[in-house]
């Protein structure tokens, strides 16, 4: 298949319930399974250079790349969009996933999240907390 022509020196997988993402040597980024839930990142695949880490909700994926930045793609209700929260998304260290939502740690220490509130995605009422990290 045309995946699987793909799918050489391959760094990390990670798993979706239905799509994988894989991260190449070159930090490019290949992805399959069901388009919705982030077997399709064409709407994003320009942006998917020097990726260095990759998590996955149920339905969603967050990579960072090199410099810091996170690109989001799958399903908007498990995190496939951080449009709310891109202006903040600078500095990533890490993401980390919860079922359907993220959580980025920036080199700041700050964490910000996005996807399902009742998830975490909405760390609002904690941010205070986060502050004295």
């Amino acid at each position: 298949s045309a995946v699987q022509d793909q799918l050489r020196a391959v760094r990390q997988i990670k798993a979706a319930q239905h799509a994988f993402a894989a991260i190449l040597e070159d930090g490019s980024v290949v992805t399959w399974g069901h388009p919705p839930s982030g077997g399709d990142c064409s709407a994003v695949q320009d942006r998917l250079k020097n990726v260095h880490q990759i998590q996955a909700t149920h339905d969603a994926f967050a990579a960072v790349t090199a410099d810091g930045s996170v690109i989001a793609w799958g399903k908007p209700r498990f995190g496939g969009d951080s449009s709310a929260v891109q202006d903040q998304l600078k500095g990533v260290q890490q993401v980390h996933a919860s079922d359907s939502s993220f959580l980025a740690i920036l080199q700041d220490g700050s964490v910000v999240t996005w996807g399902c509130p009742f998830s975490g995605g909405d760390s609002s009422a904690v941010q205070d907390q986060f502050a004295t990290l």
